[in-house]
């Protein structure tokens, strides 16, 4: 009687976990396949395959453009980020000052708010400051979002590494800048390409914030995509939209391959 129960059981957590993973998984077929169409419209099943929607991504200028943009600020988001990120947990993760921990907290608040606020803040906030519509703002609002994926992660493998290895390189004659060279870094290099990931991923995808910042010069891709779909309806954002996955799936081979997927995962 037990087996039988048990049985059913797995045959349960079996179908559920085929209906969960068809149900996120179709759209993004969908998608793809759409890419490939033969026909100038959004249908499923399409009626034949080609790649001239990929071609129309590389003759439509402001794609090309945007993809610049989105790039640049995504890695300058990064960097910014990893420079700000891991001073402040290295200082704050150990702390046992009373305030230390409303810091942390504060760093960490843009990811409990929603983005739209943040960038209809900012600005108002950075052209008070008389910097405007610009690619400096749009970097700035950007790390403001970016970096608390960097705190958090650092933060946690810091804060869960004995300090007994930094204490024994400082018995040993090691400076500071020795320790965090050869033992600190090594250790936390985990949490900071975790971060450096999800921070490159959350800029390079952001639409609420870059909507509020976007002019000819600022346009990034998903706000250009937004636009391109208020005038036309074809597949050519379908077949973006795949060499965006393709991109992203290109990366994490690459990383996997360097560094380890398996440590990133442990980090975050």
């Amino acid at each position: 009687m037990r087996a039988r129960k048990r049985d059913w059981i797995d045959i349960g957590l079996v179908a559920f976990t085929v209906l969960f993973f068809t149900f996120m998984l179709a759209p993004i077929i969908v998608v793809v396949v759409v890419s490939f169409t033969s026909a100038g419209y959004v249908a499923f099943p399409i009626p034949g395959w080609s790649l001239k929607w990929f071609a129309n991504i590389f003759a439509y200028q402001p794609f090309v453009g945007a993809l610049k943009v989105s790039i640049g600020v995504a890695i300058a988001a990064t960097l910014l980020s990893c420079l700000i990120g891991v001073p402040a947990c290295l200082y704050l993760a150990r702390s046992r000052r009373a305030w230390a921990s409303a810091v942390m907290t504060f760093l960490l608040s843009p990811l409990s708010m929603p983005m739209i606020v943040i960038g209809f803040a900012s600005l108002f906030f950075l052209s008070w400051l008389g910097i405007g519509i610009t690619f400096t703002a749009l970097l700035i609002t950007h790390t403001v979002v970016c970096l608390p994926y960097v705190i958090r992660t650092v933060a946690g493998v810091y804060a869960g590494l004995p300090s007994a290895y930094e204490e024994a390189a400082a018995i040993l004659g090691a400076d500071p800048a020795r320790v965090f060279w050869h033992v600190t870094l090594p250790l936390i290099r985990p949490g900071i390409m975790a971060g450096a990931l999800f921070s490159f991923l959350t800029s390079f995808d952001n639409l609420p914030i870059s909507y509020f910042f976007a002019s000819a010069s600022t346009g990034t891709l998903p706000v250009v995509m937004l636009s391109y779909l208020e005038n036309q309806f074809d597949p050519t954002i379908a077949a973006l939209s795949s060499l965006q996955l393709l991109m992203a799936v290109v990366a994490l081979l690459i990383v996997d391959r360097v560094y380890g997927i398996d440590k990133m995962t442990v980090a975050a």
